[in-house]
């Protein structure tokens, strides 16, 4: 009885939505009643969008809108609608504050604040991550505070790849020094040196804390990537998780999967076939059975690099 009478509430609202829209009506009884089907189903993009426009023919109050906004985001956690309506609020309100850094601070500050709030609750969440990085840019975040708030969120779960991606973006998409639309796996000259190497020794001490924690050696890869870096130029770090031992397996010892890959990779850029030939074995058939098709595919690659000489 209680879900007919909720679907009834709904499409009675509906209804009146419709009429108010069919008349252009722009009103705080439209903002109320915008608020009510909101309540009943958070996911209605018309809806969103005519409170938007209701909000700015009246110039409402954008930060009493996003209190409201706050409200239903932690009530619907994997809603895209929420933080589409957010970033347009934060679109309409940036150009009143654009002349005022003590502002922007504020604002940056403030959402951040309530963006931590929601990692509480799903430190994964798509739709909040994408509007990180959207406020990012438009704020120009791209300072230390925002480097800070991250790492804190990769000291509460360092096996979380998102606050890692993020910090990638954070990085090396800083426009004081990167390559305007530069993609992520591509080397970027314009990195500076002490940016690449700062980021090669974070990776690295991430990975001493997990070391079967995938995140820091796929950040790893990424910074030496982006900065034209060879792989072989932390073997030595690799090799500290990886002992192969003898060719019957005595004194082998492989503390993590991912370094050993990593070694594969190395030894592969080095030519050393046969060394990167023994760990992608190894990997398929002890250290990860699982994906054991995978690595035999990679094994293949390795002989082709090897044939082609």
């Amino acid at each position: 009885m209680q879900k007919y009478l909720l679907t009834c509430d709904f499409l009675l609202a509906m209804g009146y939505l419709r009429a108010v829209m069919a008349s252009r009506e722009y009103s705080p009884r439209v903002l109320d009643l915008t608020a009510h089907i909101i309540s009943l189903n958070a996911a209605h993009y018309t809806v969103w969008l005519y409170r938007a426009t209701t909000l700015f023919a009246l110039s409402s109050s954008i930060p009493d809108e996003l209190e409201f906004v706050n409200e239903v985001a932690l009530q619907n956690q994997k809603n895209y609608q929420i933080w589409h309506h957010r970033q347009t609020l934060i679109d309409n309100l940036y150009p009143s504050i654009a002349s005022s850094p003590s502002s922007i601070k504020a604002l940056a500050d403030s959402e951040t604040e309530f963006m931590t709030q929601m990692f509480s609750e799903d430190a994964k969440n798509y739709h909040v991550w994408s509007y990180r990085q959207y406020l990012v840019r438009k704020l120009d975040m791209f300072n230390e505070n925002e480097l800070e708030s991250i790492e804190a969120l990769i000291r509460r779960d360092v096996r979380n790849n998102s606050p890692w991606s993020h910090r990638f973006f954070l990085v090396f998409s800083d426009p004081k020094y990167a390559t305007p639309d530069s993609k992520a796996n591509e080397y970027d000259e314009n990195i500076p040196k002490e940016i690449v190497d700062r980021e090669i020794e974070y990776a690295k001490t991430a990975t001493f804390e997990a070391p079967q924690n995938q995140s820091p050696w796929n950040y790893l890869r990424g910074v030496l990537k982006k900065g034209g870096r060879k792989f072989a130029e932390v073997e030595s770090f690799a090799s500290e998780f990886v002992k192969l031992g003898d060719e019957n397996g005595e004194g082998e010892d492989v503390r993590s999967s991912h370094g050993l890959d990593f070694l594969a990779d190395i030894w592969s850029e080095k030519g050393e076939w046969e060394k990167a030939d023994r760990a992608l074995s190894l990997l398929g058939d002890k250290y990860d059975r699982v994906r054991k098709n995978y690595w035999e595919w990679k094994r293949g690659l390795v002989k082709e690099l090897k044939a082609r000489g």
